[in-house]
């Protein structure tokens, strides 16, 4: 499952740390496969456990303690919406329920398309900005506003020419 040239990335990992802790490079192997492969299966995770020389639990545990790897195939766009109290304070949950309305799917699915996955998260480290989300793990939109989540939506959609 895990091909060559994949193995050649988790080397490049593996050689930042001293030999006998290479098990610290799991959270950039996890990474690498989801970047490849868009997400993290259950036979990804057993070929980097295999790779590392740890326990194939180890590896699921970290899959699933963090929400930035995916078990399962998402949308092209993963919008994470923050629902920690800060946030919901400030209308994040309203955030995540307007969301679900213009997409017409429940957090945690993703559209028919396979263009949107929608998730709630922990905390973004951006309380002042409430409500705020994270797309795609990497891009952090502030003060989501139900004219700024249309604006985005309908952005992204532009952009697929699904509009």
């Amino acid at each position: 499952m895990i091909s060559e040239a994949t193995k050649a990335r988790f080397a490049r990992e593996v050689a930042k740390y001293p030999a006998e802790q290479k098990q610290s490079a799991v959270m950039a192997c996890l990474a690498i496969v989801q970047q490849e492969q868009g997400h993290v299966s259950e036979a990804s995770e057993a070929g980097i456990a295999e790779y590392l020389g740890m326990p194939q639990i180890a590896v699921h545990e970290v899959t699933t303690f963090y929400n930035m790897y995916n078990q399962h195939a998402v949308g092209k766009y993963k919008l994470n919406v923050c629902t920690n109290l800060p946030c919901l304070l400030r209308d994040g949950g309203k955030a995540l329920e307007h969301l679900e309305h213009k997409l017409g799917i429940s957090m945690g699915e993703t559209t028919p398309d396979g263009l949107f996955t929608l998730q709630q998260c922990e905390c973004l480290g951006a309380c002042a900005d409430a409500p705020v989300m994270l797309v795609n793990d990497r891009n952090m939109c502030s003060f989501m506003s139900n004219e700024k989540l249309d604006q985005l939506v309908d952005s992204l959609r532009a952009v697929e020419g699904k509009q």
